[in-house]
């Protein structure tokens, strides 16, 4: 299946894409852990769809928090793409087979964790089942509805508890907020998908459960 017209607009920007174009924070220059995750969109009935995970509650780096498939780069991986494409293998199942490349987006920063990751850019063109998850790292897949996330009643501004504030999407009985909140909110106005919604609605960002560290 190739990509459709809805995807075009991305697609043709995200060559010209910088970092402030997708995050407010600086990239430093200093050598840092690398990553790479995957922005799977894919079709759907009603407008398509986008592949969000919610990590495992126990891991020590964002914990039960909702993300893109994806982790450390590690020696042998041929490139980012393929890094990304690992490990959404080894943690939902996806099989990279039914995934078509677009490009990487430009390299951005996580301060809390100290990673710099780049976004894959994929077109999931052979949906399939994703039932052989990797328990340790995620407690959920999700397959969210594009639609969900345009819907204005189902977006908000998330206050963390350092004060500062962030895009955030009510979906499927979870929040997504923090890079990954931030990520699709910025690839939905550089696609132009996005409507107006009320930024005014402000929303606290939950407690973290005992003897974990939430971070964004």
């Amino acid at each position: 299946m190739s990509t459709p017209e809805w995807m075009s607009t991305l697609i043709a920007r995200a060559p010209q894409l910088i970092p402030s174009d997708l995050s407010r924070h600086e990239v430093p220059d200093e050598s840092t852990r690398e990553a790479a995750v995957l922005v799977l969109f894919g079709p759907r009935e009603d407008f398509g769809e986008v592949v969000i995970i919610e990590r495992a509650s126990h891991l020590k780096a964002h914990p039960g928090q909702p993300a893109f498939p994806g982790g450390r780069v590690e020696e042998g991986d041929s490139s980012l793409a393929q890094t990304a494409l690992r490990e959404a293998r080894e943690e939902i199942g996806l099989d990279p087979n039914s995934v078509e490349i677009l490009g990487e987006l430009p390299q951005l920063w996580i301060p809390p964790s100290n990673f710099k990751v780049t976004p894959v850019l994929a077109w999931w063109h052979t949906p399939h089942e994703l039932i052989d998850i990797d328990t340790n790292e995620v407690q959920a897949v999700h397959r969210i509805s594009l639609n969900a996330l345009i819907d204005p009643a189902n977006r908000m501004r998330v206050r963390h508890r350092n004060g500062s504030f962030g895009p955030g999407f009510a979906v499927e009985s979870m929040l997504i907020w923090g890079f990954t909140g931030g990520l699709i909110s910025r690839l939905m106005d550089i696609a132009g998908w996005a409507t107006a919604w009320d930024e005014s609605k402000i929303v606290e960002l939950p407690a973290p459960a005992p003897n974990t560290e939430v971070t964004s």
